[in-house]
């Protein structure tokens, strides 16, 4: 009767264990919920998706993702950073300055990951490359030497460039700093920057008349949400007014601009998945080094070339990355 009992007894048991084993396996993994804010969608933000189900997080099995979208009303940052703020979420992605300053002040302990930031040194967003400090971290834009190498690529492709029209966003601290580089560099160049401020989507009918009236040899749009939201608009104006143009992404010479040289967002934005993910298992992004984008592309678009009657060098060609025909 003993050794009966004790029979039942480890058989009892072992199914027990087996049981618990299984219940286990099939417990659901960690929900992550991420806030997302930017102006408006763009198609290399879908680099950083396709990042992180590399690393295993995919909308609909353990990731969500709360997007919001100001469409030009910067002021709408600051009632996002605090709805995240209540949403309690694990991170926030944020994809320009503004939108990174107002989540900073609205917490200190959510981690934030800013893809593409320009100059995160100069604006206050990061205490040093090496140690971010704070509760952000990500990828950094190299303003100055770009800037230096877009206008050198212009100046090849217009022959006696002196004055260049400059559309920013003087809203952005980050633009603010890009528009002084971007300034230097030219007077080193021997081009004369023409300021044209941009603020939001209502101010570009203005600029578009006054530039028009000035009648400069180029056009350059420093980018970021704000010009990009209005890109087709800015675009268009340039191919009917015969102005050459030199854009940063190269999305901007996809869709009809001239030439693009800058950063290849998509990588910076591929490559933020791999923060999101050391955040999520455990590191502070004041310890996460921020690092400084390492590929670029040259994308140029003949057929825009042959609407404005330019002529792009063999040389320059030679280099590009991207050729439309």
């Amino acid at each position: 009767m003993f050794d009966l009992r004790r029979r039942d007894f480890i058989t009892l048991l072992g199914g027990a264990t087996a049981w618990s084993v299984d219940a286990l396996a099939q417990q659901p993994s960690k929900i992550w919920r991420m806030g997302f804010i930017a102006h408006g969608h763009e198609i290399f933000y879908d680099a950083l998706f396709e990042g992180l189900r590399e690393y295993g997080y995919e909308e609909g099995r353990n990731l969500v993702v709360e997007r919001r979208y100001a469409q030009g009303q910067a002021e709408r940052f600051k009632e996002f950073a605090a709805e995240m703020v209540r949403l309690n979420v694990d991170i926030i992605i944020v994809v320009t300055t503004p939108a990174a300053l107002a989540v900073m002040n609205a917490t200190k302990t959510i981690p934030i990951v800013h893809p593409n930031a320009i100059d995160p040194l100069n604006t206050g967003l990061i205490a040093s490359l090496a140690h971010p400090g704070g509760n952000l971290t990500g990828g950094a834009q190299l303003t100055a030497e770009v800037s230096a190498k877009r206008l050198e690529i212009l100046k090849k492709v217009v022959p006696g460039l002196s004055r260049a029209a400059a559309l920013w966003n003087s809203a952005n601290s980050a633009i603010v700093f890009s528009w002084k580089e971007t300034q230097g560099v030219a007077r080193s160049l021997g081009v004369t920057l023409q300021s044209h401020e941009v603020k939001g989507p209502k101010d570009f009918a203005a600029a578009f008349a006054m530039i028009a009236a000035e009648r400069p040899d180029a056009l350059l749009a420093l980018q970021d949400a704000v010009t990009m939201q209005q890109r087709s608009e800015i675009i268009d104006f340039a191919i009917k007014e015969r102005l050459p143009t030199m854009f940063q992404e190269k999305g901007w010479a996809k869709a009809g601009g001239l030439m693009s040289y800058g950063e290849n967002l998509a990588s910076m934005y591929r490559r933020a998945a791999y923060f999101v993910d050391r955040i999520f298992k455990g590191a502070k992004p004041a310890d996460l080094p921020v690092e400084q984008a390492t590929k670029f592309d040259l994308v140029l678009n003949l057929r825009t070339a042959k609407a404005i009657g330019s002529t792009i060098p063999d040389s320059i060609l030679a280099l590009a990355d991207e050729v439309i025909e």
